[in-house]
């Protein structure tokens, strides 16, 4: 999953605010929303990205899930 540092305008972050369903994070929120908005403008095919690193197939999917799961060193 790629991490990148963005600048929102303090409107714009209340309204992210305004529109997070329960328990979902800022950063998903926002993945969400951007998603929703490509939709609005007729885009018919997801994004395209590159897959890197290695990690769990879902990780794109589930990462907030694996985030709040207890990390295990072996």
């Amino acid at each position: 999953m790629a991490r990148r540092t963005i600048s929102l305008p303090g409107h714009v972050e209340a309204q992210v605010k305004e529109n997070m369903e329960p328990g979902e994070s800022f950063s998903a929120a926002i993945a969400r929303l951007v998603i929703a908005g490509i939709s609005a403008r007729g885009r018919r095919k997801p994004l395209a990205y590159i897959a890197s690193g290695k990690g769990p197939r879902d990780l794109g999917l589930n990462a907030e899930r694996y985030l709040r799961e207890p990390v295990e060193i072996r």
